[in-house]
């Protein structure tokens, strides 16, 4: 016998019809936010369905953290019941997008009354039902609803109207009283002309600007974090201090590193990166090209931080003061750059915290601090930090403020080196309290690791991260690899949204194979790739611009690294591949295809050697053709998306290249191209 008096248990949300589902983007069910920038449109869909015949509603709210209220967008239809909806991000923080969906009566029955009225039926219940859904609409365009005439009396049209009531109040009060009035007249005039209103773009109009949300379904918040524009287009040189001595053999300062700055400007670069420039350890300095034995006068490795003389949130002095690195910072100021520094969560036995928090080291069995290794490399002048100390709450404050007092020098952007093995858990803890005082914080990962921990570095808080670009030097890998990073493809956690490549041919750390010929042509190769696919690249200054190659035996090294020892450079040296930089960077400059990622699209080309793409923002239309054989001349057949162009087929058409001012008239999708690596591998072409 079934128990009618035991308690039954019913679902929150019985009456709610609305399915929402497979929302894009989100990342980890909204674990963690999308990434953007000041101008940047967020397009949003999602599977939105319901049971029943009924037509649905939906709309995408968003809002600034800072914002009290909501704002909201029509969702449309798309097309087997995926729904979508765009909107646009003007300042940077934290912003939250929402999706709420319901059962759309007023749509509904403006439908039936349309399939009724063709089918030749009389729809007085209908138009009575009506009157109330417009009664809905008034209440919440903020004016009292028409009170319903008694039996037998039928009120053809509204009282007197209020001489401060508004216009959608008025229209609607009218739109009331005609359906009643259309319901109850026997007369065929009131009647045709409520039927004539109910199936008209008024009804609808009124209908989405006062909608009848009756039960609706709403999504978790989801989030997007806006960085400011230099997250989105920046273009890095990388220099050591110690190295910028025009003097032979002297030991470089801040105030020599201000006299390149007109230089590194005028070249286009805009972050000036520095490696560490604390204070350097001497017990178990190493020596040139890594040697355990230190000559004397051998400056160490600015990576071994810390010595008597302090730490992390110290200078080393040969270079200058703290005041002097802030004169440095408001001079770079003054040529529209920024100086970026390096956090190297590592000390030298000789910092501080080796003797104020020995329990922030991981011991070996006899006592003694374990050195950091990564076999079969020794690193016998470096401690690494021990994250699972049982005193992590003190390291992490410590990190944080030396984070912030960097942040007080002026300091607004951050490349932090091997983030990779410190935890998930403190890059995303620290990188957002820093941000709370210093919202406009960038932080790039140094991180040459596995894709998942790359990725989700960059979902815990990096605005920007190293790449395995230095490792893709063929058409069919750049093509595979650019691909994953900058095309959604449909999927809600696409790269594309969260993770901004940076580019870079090599590092002080990386002499890739590729290079190690000191070929011109490759060299002249790598750097437009990394400049033209990405929006964000860097190289590692005077090295690169003068083409070392020579490599420590048998590594991806440089011999005579500049991190071992000090090195002099002709700062005034040019050759065909520091003009070619310059005019690449004012280019990406004046061209605003180029200062985003994602809008990359790959070409046909007839030959496999050659790569094609086009970059668009708007009116501004790139083409860039590339032969990756830096020893072979090539030609081949280009075919020209001439939709995303904007162009007609066989429409003739001028392509301007940028790099060597030539004009060549094309027609149509399939063109030809042909390119010497001795003379000049690429084109860079406007399409005008």
């Amino acid at each position: 016998m079934i128990d009618t008096k035991k308690q039954v248990t019913f679902p929150a949300t019985g009456q709610t019809r609305v399915v929402i589902e497979h929302v894009s983007p989100e990342l980890d069910g909204g674990r963690f936010p999308i990434k953007a920038i000041p101008g940047d449109v967020i397009a949003v869909e999602a599977d939105i369905f319901a049971d029943g015949h009924d037509y649905l509603a939906a709309r995408l709210l968003y809002k600034h953290v800072n914002d009290a209220d909501w704002t909201e967008m029509n969702m449309a239809l798309l097309g087997n019941d995926r729904w979508g909806a765009s909107f646009v991000v003007d300042k940077i923080g934290r912003y939250q997008y929402t999706i709420e969906g319901w059962v759309d009566h007023l749509a509904s029955w403006q439908h039936e009354i349309h399939l009724k009225i063709a089918d030749g039926q009389r729809v007085i219940s209908e138009l009575l039902a009506g009157a109330q859904y417009v009664d809905g609409m008034l209440r919440r365009a903020g004016g009292p609803a028409e009170p319903t005439p008694k039996k037998g009396k039928t009120k053809a049209k509204a009282a007197a109207v209020p001489a401060e009531e508004s216009t959608d109040v008025t229209a609607l009060r009218a739109m009331a009283a005609l359906f009643r009035a259309g319901a109850e007249s026997a007369a065929d005039s009131p009647y045709d002309e409520a039927i004539s209103v109910a199936e008209s773009e008024q009804f609808t109009f009124y209908a989405n600007r006062y909608p009848e949300r009756q039960h609706p379904s709403r999504y978790p918040a989801l989030g997007v974090e806006v960085d400011r524009a230099r997250a989105g287009f920046s273009t890095w040189y990388c220099l050591f201090p110690r190295s910028t001595a025009r003097e032979e053999g002297k030991h470089g300062t801040f105030r020599d590193v201000e006299k390149l700055l007109p230089r590194i400007s005028e070249m286009g670069f805009d972050v000036l990166y520095l490696p560490p420039i604390h204070p350097i350890g001497m017990a178990h300095r190493k020596g040139k090209n890594n040697s355990v034995v230190c000559q004397p006068g051998d400056p160490g490795v600015p990576y071994g931080i810390g010595s008597a003389e302090g730490g992390h949130d110290a200078i080393h002095a040969e270079l200058g003061t703290v005041e002097d690195f802030k004169h440095l910072i408001s001079i770079a100021a003054n040529y529209g750059m920024e100086v970026a520094m390096d956090l190297a969560i590592q000390c030298s036995p000789d910092h501080p915290w080796a003797t104020e928090h020995p329990d922030w080291f991981k011991k070996r069995p006899d006592g003694t601090i374990q050195y950091a290794e990564n076999p079969p490399k020794k690193y016998q002048d470096i401690y690494p930090v021990y994250f699972e100390t049982d005193d992590w709450q003190n390291l992490w404050n410590e990190l944080k403020r030396v984070l912030l007092v960097w942040a007080e020098w002026g300091v607004r952007i951050v490349r932090v080196d091997n983030p990779h093995t410190k935890p998930f858990g403190f890059w995303e803890w620290v990188i957002a309290e820093v941000k709370k005082e210093f919202p406009d914080m960038l932080f790039l990962a140094e991180a040459f690791t596995k894709p998942k921990v790359m990725q989700q570095l960059a979902k815990g808080g990096f605005a920007h991260s190293y790449t395995y670009f230095t490792w893709r030097n063929t058409k069919a890998e750049l093509e595979e690899y650019l691909t994953e990073l900058t095309q959604a493809n449909g999927q809600p956690d696409a790269m594309a949204y969260y993770f901004r490549p940076n580019f870079w041919p090599t590092t002080h750390d990386i002499n890739p194979y590729s290079l190690q010929g000191g070929h011109e042509p490759q060299f002249l190769i790598r750097f437009l790739l990394a400049a033209t696919l990405s929006s964000n690249y860097g190289i590692y200054g005077p090295s690169f611009e003068l083409m070392e190659h020579v490599p420590f035996p048998n590594k991806e090294e440089y011999l005579n690294s500049e991190k071992y020892e000090i090195r002099y450079w002709d700062w005034e040296k040019t050759n065909k591949l520091t003009y070619l930089i310059g005019l690449t960077n004012r280019i990406r400059h004046e061209n605003a295809a180029l200062q985003t990622t994602n809008n990359l699209t790959f070409c046909p080309v007839s030959d496999d050697a050659i790569m094609a793409y086009v970059k668009v923002s708007n009116d501004n239309k790139l083409l860039i053709v590339i032969n990756t054989d830096a020893y072979n001349r090539r030609a081949a057949t280009v075919q020209v998306p001439l939709w995303q162009l904007g162009l007609y087929p066989d429409q003739p058409y001028t392509v301007h290249d940028l790099l060597t001012g030539a004009y060549y008239t094309w027609q149509g999708e399939y063109n030809y191209v042909e390119l010497d690596p001795y003379v000049l591998p690429m084109h860079l072409f406007r399409i005008e």
